[in-house]
């Protein structure tokens, strides 16, 4: 009975203790600046560091008292002292695939470019025929699509693929399936490879039966089907308006 009492009474000392000591240090530190003198600078910051450490060391732990063991200390996880590298963890799933996805979509639609603009300003150079001519535009197109199908590739693409009972694409699975800005990336490189294939076989069908062939290149860029299509009219009107015309010899 007088151990528990003793404890009890330790307890409790150690409690006022804890309470009074951040006010006895705070009184300290008033009482010293007020009386110290100018060259007693460094003293200051020692004890200003002394006191820091104290209030420091309250919040990291908290006093607890139970009746079967005296008292004890808890110790609580301090979860603010490292905020930002929690932000770092959150930001570091993200911002790459989000970086990677613009970066290529930049560098696909700026790497068409020339290309374009060589079969519209200047179709007859020898300049432009051996650049349309060469496959290296789209192997690189099928390197940039195939390493951003990896990235946006998940185990429910394909089911967003084919949502449809009878295995067959549904809208609202590939609207699903394009809510990622890897997925839109990936879909776009897809569509340039694909439009600029097109506006080279507009081209050289052009030169090879003498057609006029700049507006049809500038619609394949953007808007591919409707260019096929003003190509194959364009083609066809001078070709009956040749017919028409007789020859003179």
């Amino acid at each position: 009975m007088a151990l528990s009492s003793t404890c009890f009474c330790h307890s409790q000392f150690s409690l006022k203790m804890d309470c009074w000591t951040p006010a006895l240090s705070s009184n300290i530190l008033c009482y010293i600046r007020r009386n110290q003198p100018p060259s007693s600078t460094l003293k200051t910051i020692n004890l200003n560091l002394l006191s820091q450490q104290v209030q420091k060391r309250r919040t990291k732990h908290g006093n607890g008292w139970g009746f079967l063991g005296g008292s004890r200390v808890m110790c609580q996880p301090n979860l603010q002292n490292h905020p930002q590298r929690r932000t770092y963890r959150v930001s570091a799933m993200w911002l790459p695939s989000s970086q990677v996805a613009s970066s290529v979509f930049t560098l696909g639609t700026a790497g068409v470019l020339p290309f374009y603009t060589l079969m519209v300003a200047a179709p007859k150079a020898e300049l432009t025929r051996k650049l349309m001519e060469s496959a290296i535009p789209y192997v690189v197109l099928g390197l940039l699509y195939a390493y951003l199908l990896y990235l946006s590739w998940t185990p429910d693409t394909i089911g967003l693929m084919f949502a449809s009972k009878y295995w067959l694409p549904e809208l609202s699975g590939i609207a699903k399936m394009f809510s990622s800005e890897m997925t839109l990336a990936s879909a776009w490189i897809h569509l340039l490879a694909v439009d600029l294939f097109a506006a080279r076989q507009v081209y050289h069908d052009g030169l090879q039966n003498g057609i006029e062939t700049r507006h049809s290149v500038s619609l394949c860029l953007l808007f591919c089907p409707i260019g096929i299509v003003i190509h194959l009219l364009t083609k066809a009107v001078l070709s009956s308006a040749e017919k028409t015309v007789p020859r003179t010899h």
